[in-house]
């Protein structure tokens, strides 16, 4: 009884896997839709990445600025000015 159990379960587990894996390649996109996706994504537009450098940047000053200083930078900004 107990082999027969065993049987069952690892039926079950495998066609339960065999499920989710069926289930995945059905959702997933094929090999041109995701090479359009690629193409549509900004890092792909030239203009795009260059203002993107331009931010990050400009935020990594700001952060070199403020990990130089003692102030507390939080606190000028916070709702209570």
């Amino acid at each position: 009884m107990s082999g027969m159990r065993t049987i069952l379960t690892s039926t079950a587990a495998i066609a339960a896997m065999g499920l989710g894996y069926g289930m995945w390649s059905v959702i997933s996109p094929g090999e041109e839709r995701r090479n359009e996706m690629l193409k549509n994504l900004p890092e792909s537009n030239p203009v795009r990445m260059e203002e993107t450098r331009q931010r990050n940047a400009m935020l990594m000053q700001v952060l070199k600025q403020a990990a130089e200083t003692n102030d507390n930078l939080a606190r000028e900004l916070g709702p209570g000015k």
